[in-house]
């Protein structure tokens, strides 16, 4: 039986670096027979998180704010895999793909011990930069939140030296991108 796969497209351009890299990916896992969900991010309504500490009320809807979120609670509650993608921004994450993965403490409410659910995960990620010093503070903050949630890295695939919408053209990670969607048992 086929991977449930959540991916999460923190780019505001639908059609740019990042969004190549899903598809690529999206190809490789659909191949070989997985379903995937993706929600891309900068298109939706999605407000930050209050801080409130009010959710895991109604495992349905964990949430007090009710906005786009209530699509991806579901998908993110059955999924086995979360991919989460991004263009690199100062070094870090966009924010609508932090501002998305904050909201997901809600989940985490619903549990007495603010238990997040286990996953497996990948990083997709396009940078202008391609260093080591320039990928270091993205990877370290990457690897970490998957430390403290308890989720296995399936794989880090990152594309730099990629800038304009579309200059990921004919770049290795594509190809790499397929390849671990492609890979996934």
């Amino acid at each position: 039986m086929g991977k449930k796969i959540l991916v999460l497209n923190g780019s505001p351009r639908l059609n740019g670096n990042t969004a190549m890299l899903c598809e690529e990916f999206m190809k490789g896992c659909r191949e070989k027979g997985h379903s995937v969900s993706i929600f891309n991010l900068g298109q939706m309504e999605i407000h930050g998180c209050l801080g409130c500490m009010q959710g895991g009320r109604d495992t349905k809807s964990p949430c007090v704010q009710k906005d786009g979120m209530e699509k991806i609670y579901p998908v993110y509650r059955e999924a086995d895999i979360v991919v989460l993608a991004s263009p690199m921004y100062y070094w870090g994450f966009s924010g609508q793909l932090k501002c998305t993965f904050d909201r997901l403490f809600a989940v985490a409410e619903c549990s007495q011990n603010y238990a997040n659910p286990v996953k497996d995960s990948f990083l997709l990620m396009a940078a202008e930069g391609d260093t080591p010093e320039n990928w270091e503070p993205v990877l370290h903050s990457y690897r970490s939140l998957l430390k403290f949630l308890d989720w296995k890295n399936c794989g880090e695939i990152l594309a730099g030296g990629v800038f304009r919408a579309g200059d990921i053209k004919g770049h290795k990670a594509l190809e790499e991108a397929y390849r671990a969607g492609k890979a996934i048992d």
